[in-house]
């Protein structure tokens, strides 16, 4: 019942914010916001009541939902250690989207009940256990997502927005077609049943292939180099807190299938896979990390950094060992909390200075303290600073990878030592040097949402770095349990 409520709890918001009438249109700010800190309130409430000494998914509902043909569709619905902490990671993304959208004046009830959609789109991916129903949230996303960045955004919004849901399209159509094809071998949707050793057997297409397309949905949205054009454009022209889920929640998604269902489902098919996954995890390390060298826009640099970390994560898949595949978790969790945080204190820039561009900006640090010091976290935090999540994230990946794909490691460490780099540059060109009089007017984060924000997104990064256990220990389960699949 309780992830029911969670899926469904947005959408309801999303209905709800639409019927209001024009003239308490800007109510829908609070409605949106008292439906995510529910979710937020009830992901806790799941998390803690998680039972780590369990294998398997928990908190599941599973109702039929039609029959078609030999195909039984059902309404399947549950989370193990590998979803949950994604889920918890959404809800806390959704109260701070949510928050740093309180200034929109330009159609308030169309934008809360896009992002609330959103939000239940996402959710319902991390937590669905029916193949059919996972593609179903996978692609109600496109819809809120094309209106937030063509109608909210900024620039070259329509455009953005149209090579978003092109790429997406194009990488869904590769994966409907794996998901088919694995269905009919194993005569069910069930992604519990199509996980068991055996299940699938006398594919229509050869395995090497399914996995192939498979991957290929799931690499467009994480994504890797070359099918990673579409997220600079996208992040350089949507809103704030459409860069804020875009970045912490959406890439995720695609991290999330390649270990759910290409190695869970495929593991020997991911096994002649590890070291393309690991060279082509390294070179979107170094890539994404030369590429952000040359950026002249700060939410472009942000976009390109994070092609750079999410390799990471698929350096990590590709060790196929425990170490690995925790660390390529725990990257996803540490990514999205840092990167959430990089795109907030840029969006409140941004709102002050009217740029981003990094040439024009500068000396900031002396009228805006609070936004630099948050700016600055969030950048070392970027860099994998111990202490902060991303150092936990990092190391764990080096370590699961190491002895296996030494090469790919040691690449991927100079893209480590290259974010260094761009991270500083950035910070010292745009909120320190020589101070500009052009912003002697602008003020800082003022806005009790603003400092809710984030102060709480700068604690989770402490939290996660000094602390992992408190993921580790619920990831671990869940990793045993899918390299039980992939050493059988």
């Amino acid at each position: 019942m309780e992830l029911t409520i969670l899926v469904f709890l947005p959408a309801a918001a999303a209905a709800a914010i639409m019927v209001l009438p024009r003239s308490m249109e800007q109510n829908a700010k609070w409605l949106a916001l008292a439906a995510t800190v529910a979710m937020l309130a009830l992901s806790v409430q799941m998390f803690f009541a998680f039972d780590l000494n369990a294998s398997g998914y928990q908190m599941v509902v599973d109702k039929k939902w039609v029959t078609i043909d030999q195909f039984e569709l059902r309404y399947a619905l549950g989370v193990d250690g590998l979803s949950m902490p994604l889920v918890l990671l959404t809800t806390c993304l959704s109260v701070a989207s949510v928050l740093v959208s309180f200034s929109i004046t330009k159609r308030p009830r169309a934008y809360f009940a896009c992002l609330m959609l959103l939000v239940s789109s996402v959710v319902g991916v991390f937590v669905s256990l029916d193949f059919l129903l996972f593609f179903l949230f996978w692609e109600l996303e496109l819809f809120p997502m094309f209106l937030l960045i063509a109608v909210w955004g900024s620039g070259r919004k329509e455009y953005s927005a149209t090579k978003f849901v092109l790429y997406t399209i194009a990488g869904s159509a590769f994966m409907l077609v794996g998901i088919l094809t694995l269905a009919f071998a194993g005569d069910t949707f069930d992604i519990r049943l199509l996980s068991e050793e055996g299940r699938i057997a006398d594919p229509l297409i050869p395995l090497g292939w399914v996995f192939f397309f498979l991957f290929i949905g799931f690499a467009v949205k994480l994504p890797i180099v070359p099918l990673h054009t579409w997220l600079p454009d996208a992040h350089g022209d949507a809103p704030t807190a459409v860069s804020v889920m875009l970045a912490g929640v959406l890439l995720k998604m695609g991290g999330y299938g390649l270990i759910r269902m290409c190695v869970t489902m495929l593991p020997d098919q991911a096994a002649e896979w590890d070291v393309w996954f690991a060279a082509i995890g390294a070179f979107s390390v170094l890539y994404g990390a030369f590429i952000t060298l040359r950026q002249t826009d700060v939410k472009r640099l942000i976009a390109y950094s994070s092609v750079s970390h999410m390799g990471l994560v698929l350096l990590g898949i590709g060790a196929l060992g425990d170490t690995g595949l925790t660390g390529a978790a725990y990257q996803m969790l540490a990514h999205g909390l840092i990167t959430g945080l990089m795109f907030v204190m840029v969006g409140l820039m941004y709102e002050r200075t009217h740029t981003r561009e990094i040439a024009r900006l500068g000396g900031l640090a002396r009228q805006m303290p609070l936004i630099t010091t948050g700016l600055v976290f969030a950048g070392f935090g970027s860099l994998g600073l111990p202490a902060m999540a991303g150092f936990i994230a990092e190391v764990t990946v080096f370590l699961g990878a190491f002895e296996k794909f030494e090469w790919a490691v040691l690449a991927s460490i100079l893209g480590v030592v290259l974010s260094a780099g761009y991270v500083l540059w950035t910070l010292q060109r745009v909120v320190f040097g020589p101070v500009k009089h052009d912003w002697d007017g602008v003020t800082d984060a003022h806005h009790w949402w603003e400092h809710t924000v984030v102060v709480g997104l700068v604690a989770l990064v402490i939290l996660l770095g000094v602390y992992p256990a408190i993921m580790m220990d619920m990831l671990d389960p869940a990793i045993d349990s899918i390299m039980l699949r992939v050493e059988s």
